[in-house]
């Protein structure tokens, strides 16, 4: 069974999905939460769920190495194979990259490479784009620039709010990132080798 770990830096939504359907699931399992925020919601969320977490905090270190390095020995201890961000807002270093390659999972809220970054919502309203929608994808060293796994359209009305387009993406985000886990950690496949379409 794939001993997975989930990275948030927020409220944590997308993780609590994640881990309801872990619950049904035989080749995989969430074993920890990891969150650079020491107040992110993730964290209760996880408490509450009985899932193991741990918050550490990237001012508390000399440079971005010393703390993934903290980081990587964590998911070491905790005998990670694979990692799954869901609103984990810094972007993942050489230092964890380099052990974890090919199987770290991000979720963005867009169509990639349209609007990549922070603020993925507020570029889609204010570009006058018709439909936005939901990318997952590998990550690499750039800012949401690693290989495409899945993406979903989502329509944005003319009356449409950032409250009610963040509301219509993360209905979709709830769906398809756990039917995305869920194919992708099919027994014994890699998933460096896998690909939907």
């Amino acid at each position: 069974m794939k001993r997975v770990a989930v990275f948030a830096s927020g409220n944590g939504s997308n993780f609590e999905s994640i881990v309801h359907a872990s619950k049904l699931e035989e080749n995989y399992e969430i074993v920890l939460l990891f969150s650079d925020q020491p107040e992110a919601y993730a964290l209760q969320r996880a408490h509450n769920l009985g899932i193991h977490s741990v918050s550490l905090s990237p001012s508390h270190y000399p440079d971005k190495t010393a703390y993934e390095a903290d980081v990587l020995a964590l998911l070491i201890r905790n005998r990670v194979d694979s990692i799954v961000l869901a609103g984990y807002m810094r972007l993942i270093g050489p230092t964890i990259l380099k052990h974890f390659e090919k199987q770290i999972i991000n979720i963005h809220p867009s169509l990639l490479p349209d609007f990549p970054g922070l603020n993925a919502i507020e570029q889609s309203l204010e570009a006058g784009v018709t439909e936005t929608g939901v990318t997952i994808h590998y990550v690499d060293e750039g800012i949401d620039t690693g290989p495409v796994i899945l993406q979903e359209k989502v329509s944005i009305d003319p009356q449409d709010t950032h409250g009610t387009l963040k509301e219509k993406i993360q209905q979709v985000e709830h769906r398809l990132y756990p039917q995305v886990l869920k194919q992708l950690y099919r027994k014994d496949e890699v998933v460096a080798e896998t690909s939907i379409n």
